[in-house]
């Protein structure tokens, strides 16, 4: 506004909302006084006060009356703007509203109210003298200037009187006495649950808003945004409804984040990652206990652990959401946890990480040193084989060697064959001879048993993981609250089925490798063959 009428932002001087007594969101009208006769005293000519009906952040309205008295006190003009100034079309509006049909100028912003997007602003003043307004530059005989308003004059052609009745009295009929609720929450906690509720109940129109004294707010204003998307009361509704659900799930998750923090930071194996963008509890990183490997191969052994970590997790029978965090996130090679209900079990829950985070890394390093091991078993073999073939040629002879008479020999007199194969075990890391295999026509292999850490916390039928039973009858409430946030509850008859499993011999870490190599040149007769083998099991 400095910029069109040529003066300098000194001109313009910002009154402070009440501090002490009245509203936070106010004009202070007794510093506005005070401002207005030092600016007198000091020379200056005070000419506009701006004031709102409305504000667009939160709506609040100024004192319009009291402005409005100190206007006519020093012959300055009042302006007024704001969404409010929509319900002056109704047979009921507030005082404090009212009051703006007194100023000497509005400006209104029918195109949200109505629905109109390609509607633009209007501003309406009051004038005594015609020729006033057209010395002001007010008014323009240019036909491109005056195309400007075909827009808004099409539109309200078109809706009619009623028809902009009805709109504006349904959209402030959505809210007709709204509560004053005032709970705090951080900034994350505030902006996940906006980004919710936009999500679930689109049609309501919620969105987030930064404010000076307040921060970040959730602001759900039906005379902005009703026209343009249809709301309806049964959405207002459902969004009391998701309110209803998702504070509760958000004030346990905020409470229990500090929990989680310092439970992970108890555990050598686990790294805490702080991430304020994510709104649940928080975010870990199983490091490998591995100090004598190159930082590149550190990294890799990291991120495979916490990869697989994550498919662990998120297999599990729990209502958490298990992430690798938000999309822009620093943090590479991390696991989020979602929000959480007041039966939550922490303690279990951080347990449980280092307990499948430890069993990835132990098995990740058995199959690293798989192949150099399988290698030298081997050659080992091979080695031993070729021994034996050696010693077999020395008991037969040479003659059998000759293709002609050695067939001739052999079927006459044929000869066992005494070359056996081997079997390398992975387990015991020893080799042995694949004799016992053949006489018996089945695979004898030495039982192994190895500990597996499991879970032995005993759960009620239908407990889901990291839940404490018995935290209180909210806690279904609020479990189903964190199933619409993440997923859906899953049929009680699979924790059934892993309980039984516990039971059971874990046999997944039995492994064996069997190299069964048989070197020999010897011909036999027709109908046998000679016993040759490799095998890997």
């Amino acid at each position: 506004m400095c910029l069109c009428l040529g003066l300098p932002l000194s001109s313009l001087c910002i009154v402070p909302c009440n501090t002490m007594f009245g509203s936070l969101h106010q004009m202070d009208v007794a510093l506005l006084d005070k401002l207005i006769r030092d600016d007198r005293e000091s020379g200056k000519l005070p000419l506009l006060l701006i004031a709102n009906a409305g504000t667009p952040g939160a709506g609040h309205t100024d004192k319009l009356s009291r402005l409005k008295e100190l206007c006519v006190q020093y012959n300055m003009w009042l302006h007024v703007e704001g969404v409010n100034l929509a319900t002056l079309v109704l047979g009921q509006v507030s005082s404090t509203v009212t009051a703006a049909t007194k100023c000497d100028s509005i400006t209104l912003t029918p195109g949200p109210w109505l629905g109109l997007p390609a509607v633009p602003a209007v501003t309406l003043y009051r004038h005594e003298d015609p020729a006033l307004s057209l010395a002001a530059g007010l008014t323009s005989s240019q036909p491109v200037e005056k195309l400007r308003a075909l827009p808004l004059w099409l539109s309200l052609q078109y809706l009619g009187h009623d028809g902009i009745l009805q709109r504006i009295k349904h959209a402030s009929q959505l809210t007709p006495s709204p509560p004053s609720v005032a709970r705090k929450f951080p900034f994350l906690g505030c902006m996940c649950l906006g980004e919710q509720l936009a999500q679930q109940v689109p049609l309501s129109g919620v969105d987030v808003v930064e404010l000076e004294d307040e921060g970040t707010c959730v602001r759900f204003s039906p005379l902005m945004t009703a026209a343009a998307l249809g709301t309806q009361e049964n959405d207002v509704a459902a969004l009391v409804e998701k309110l209803g659900e998702m504070i509760p799930v958000l004030s346990c998750t905020l409470r229990f984040r500090q929990d989680f923090k310092d439970e992970v930071l108890q555990q050598a194996s686990l790294s805490y990652i702080e991430d304020q963008s994510w709104p649940g509890l928080g975010g870990v990183r199983y490091e490998a206990r591995t100090t004598d490997l190159d930082e590149d191969k550190r990294q890799y052994r990291v991120e495979r652990i916490n990869s697989d970590l994550l498919k662990k997790l998120m297999e599990l029978d729990t209502d958490l959401y298990f992430s690798d965090g938000p999309e822009f996130c620093e943090e590479k090679n991390c696991i989020f946890i979602g929000m959480a209900t007041e039966d939550l079990d922490v303690a279990e829950l951080v347990e449980t990480i280092v307990s499948i985070g430890r069993d990835i890394e132990e098995s990740g390093k058995l199959f690293e040193n798989m192949t150099e091991v399988v290698r030298r078993g081997i050659q080992e073999a091979e080695q031993q084989l070729q021994k034996a073939n050696e010693e077999k040629l020395m008991e037969e002879g040479v003659l059998r060697q000759i293709p002609l008479v050695g067939s001739v020999l052999n079927w006459f007199s044929p000869v066992q064959a005494s070359v056996k194969g081997r079997t390398f075990n992975l387990a015991e890391g020893c080799l042995d001879s694949t004799e016992p295999v053949y006489s018996v026509k089945a695979q004898m292999i030495k039982e192994a048993s190895l500990d597996s850490p499991k879970s032995v916390t005993k759960r009620f039928p239908g407990q889901k993981l990291f839940r404490r039973h018995g935290a209180g009858s909210d806690s279904v409430s609020d479990t189903s609250s964190v199933s619409q946030l993440e997923e859906s509850f899953r049929e009680t008859a699979h924790v059934q089925a892993i309980d039984a499993e516990e039971a059971e011999v874990p046999q997944e870490h039995h492994v064996h490798i069997v190299a069964e190599m048989a070197l020999s040149d010897q011909r036999v007769p027709e109908g046998q063959e000679t016993e040759s083998v490799d095998t890997l099991r």
